[in-house]
């Protein structure tokens, strides 16, 4: 584990996502990033992070954000609103996911994709137009307890902190979800799983692990 910056996490991120375009700049294999992480280290600003320096580098990005692909309120609350099991066995149409994005954007894929399905707000349907992807592109996905579930992806990242930090992070009216991040360690293990895993018990000083190096 290397310690490590902010800017330096991106770096290196953005740096093993060209390795896998197969290109310097714009063409290539379009590539998908998964960013996962308890909402407290928020992976969706890290994921906004490399959204400029792999544009910078000639490679279109896009953000999906896995919240944005809950199932319907009817179908996800049907055990209560605050069942942590709930939230970890059902929230997630990952079936939707899969279909709607990831599999479009992966290889042999039209590249056209919906970037959300539901406001996980209002319930409704976001309606938001299908998009293309170029060659090249990389999609950047973010959301919590993402890990374990098959999705098909070229790169994981995996933000992890301690259960300490996490229920010190964690709002009160918020607490009833720790019991699911207890059992996503317990089954998954993410910092296990992940191709590169950081750990931001101090967000302002990183430590990175990287599994990529030396894979081809």
């Amino acid at each position: 584990m290397q310690p490590t910056s902010r800017d330096g996490v991106v770096e290196l991120v953005v740096a093993r996502v060209l390795g896998l375009t197969g290109t310097g700049g714009a063409g290539g294999r379009r590539v998908r990033v998964l960013l996962d992480g308890h909402p407290s280290t928020e992976p969706g600003a890290w994921a906004d992070a490399l959204v400029e320096p792999l544009r910078a580098a000639g490679h279109e990005a896009f953000r999906v954000s896995a919240g944005t692909f809950l199932r319907a309120a009817s179908l996800r609350l049907e055990r209560g609103r605050e069942d942590p099991d709930a939230l970890y066995e059902s929230w997630l149409d990952a079936a939707a996911l899969e279909r709607e994005v990831l599999r479009p954007f992966g290889p042999g894929g039209s590249g056209r994709f919906t970037p959300s399905l539901r406001d996980p707000a209002t319930d409704r349907p976001t309606r938001e137009p299908a998009r293309d992807a170029p060659p090249g592109s990389v999609l950047l996905l973010d959301g919590a307890l993402l890990l374990g579930q098959g999705l098909p992806v070229e790169l994981t990242l995996h933000l992890a902190a301690r259960p300490a930090t996490l229920r010190r992070r964690t709002p009160d009216d918020e607490r009833w979800t720790l019991p699911a991040y207890d059992r996503y360690e317990r089954e998954v293990a993410p910092a296990e799983e992940a191709d590169v895993v950081v750990h931001v018990d101090d967000a302002r000083h990183p430590a990175v692990l990287d599994r990529t190096t030396g894979r081809r």
